[in-house]
């Protein structure tokens, strides 16, 4: 699977990822760069597929991935799978925003699409 480095070391990476993730499940809408935006779209889908899945072995890679935040996981499995049931994709949109001051990198507001696709 390809991915963006995002000038970080492997293991800040991760770090990085599983916290915008953690922010995102908590508060369904996060500011952020536009890179970073598309990467943690990427790493949502995937916790949001082992919420439909349902399991104990992907809750268990959830807890993981999540650095065993608990009450987040709980908040997939329980709030956010029952959600996006009939959903196959396409669970977060991606409102671009201006520049930021000091490096000119593309702002996004990354936010959770509400209910059932028709």
């Amino acid at each position: 699977m390809a991915y963006r480095k995002l000038g970080r070391s492997n293991k800040h990476r991760k770090s990085m990822l599983a916290n915008l993730t953690k922010s995102l499940i908590q508060n369904e809408r996060i500011e952020t760069t536009e890179t970073r935006a598309k990467e943690v779209r990427k790493c949502f889908d995937k916790m949001i597929t082992y919420g439909k899945k349902g399991d104990l072995v992907s809750r268990r890679k959830a807890i993981a991935f999540l650095q065993n935040d608990v009450d987040t996981v709980k908040k997939v499995f329980d709030d956010l799978a029952v959600r996006y049931a009939n959903r196959k994709g396409g669970y977060t949109r991606i409102l671009k925003l201006d520049e930021r001051r000091g490096d000119d990198a593309l702002m996004v507001i990354l936010e959770l699409v509400e209910g059932d696709a028709k």
